[in-house]
């Protein structure tokens, strides 16, 4: 049924995103692993090079080259509930990368030695003594490390092309007991900070609001609030249903925006200034009478 229903495999169009290969099996009675892990070996791409930004302008970042340098594309708060430390997931893009090595965090400028990076396989961790373009590597930190770093051995090069969506879902966030507010906010941005769930604060003032792209992720949020932070929650309906990042040549613009449409308005957790959108409706006409303004539905992660 399964070769007569998919279309016969092509390994030029699985290269570039049309059609995906699927394996059946069983992890837990060992049935097709085997197949599944040589078909990985066999078919996975080779690393390519990564688009970046240098002090001279774009410039893409070869597998081949000599010094290291690297991307976060994933965090991961709480893994051990006993501390309170997160994994950031970086992925290799060029040179041999050494336990203990020093690396340049571009966004901050600083440097730092990676003494403890580990391999995950199912729970297991092990350390990492080198890793090599294709890998990823877990680097153990207390929030100094966010999706869309790049660290570097040697050069000032930013890696580019990850990017942030705008959410499709948007609630509001009930505290059962309103004097954990601080805390309330310290949990949301180290949440958001994993980059599935979008956190705005309304510059009128009121209740976070969260944004989601799928309707699980809410459950997730208040399941993890409850386990990891000890906040009891609730997630009420909001009156928006859009969120647009905001870009304007000219500052003063987006400030005057702002004044006109103050209960509009709200920032994510990195600061950026967004529009809030009640409906389809008034998102379009919005973006009509400001030209000067763009509304990014996507956003570099940076």
């Amino acid at each position: 049924m399964a070769k007569g229903l998919c279309p016969p495999f092509d390994a030029q169009a699985y290269r570039e995103g049309h059609l995906t290969p699927v394996y059946f099996g069983s992890a837990l009675n060992n049935f097709g692993v085997r197949e599944l892990m040589r078909g990985v070996a066999e078919l996975a791409p080779a690393p390519h090079p990564q688009p970046a930004q240098g002090t001279n302008g774009p410039r893409p970042i070869s597998p081949e080259e000599p010094s290291v340098a690297g991307f976060v594309f994933k965090v991961q708060a709480n893994i051990d509930p006993q501390h309170r430390a997160r994994i950031a997931f970086v992925r290799i893009s060029s040179g041999r990368f050494q336990r203990g090595m020093k690396l340049r965090n571009i966004r901050t400028g600083r440097l730092m030695s990676v003494q403890a990076p580990v391999f995950f396989l199912a729970r297991e961790r092990n350390l990492a003594e080198e890793a090599w373009p294709g890998d990823i590597i877990g680097i153990p930190n207390h929030g100094s490390l966010r999706i869309g770093d790049t660290l570097t051995e040697s050069e000032a090069l930013r890696i580019t092309g990850i990017p942030s969506f705008a959410p499709e879902i948007l609630r509001r966030v009930k505290l059962d007991d309103p004097m954990k507010s601080k805390h309330l906010r310290h949990a949301l941005e180290q949440l958001a900070e994993e980059g599935v769930t979008r956190v705005f604060k309304p510059l009128a003032g009121g209740d976070w609001i969260i944004g989601v792209v799928g309707a699980l992720q809410l459950d997730v949020l208040t399941a993890r609030l409850a386990a990891e932070y000890d906040l009891g929650t609730r997630l009420d309906g909001a009156p928006y249903q859009a969120a647009r990042w905001l870009e304007a040549d000219d500052r003063g613009e987006l400030e005057r925006f702002r004044d006109k449409n103050p209960s509009a308005s709200a920032e994510d957790h990195d600061g950026v200034p967004v529009f809030l959108a009640r409906n389809a409706w008034d998102l379009r006409t919005t973006i009509e009478e400001w030209p000067n303004i763009r509304f990014k539905a996507t956003r570099e992660q940076s």
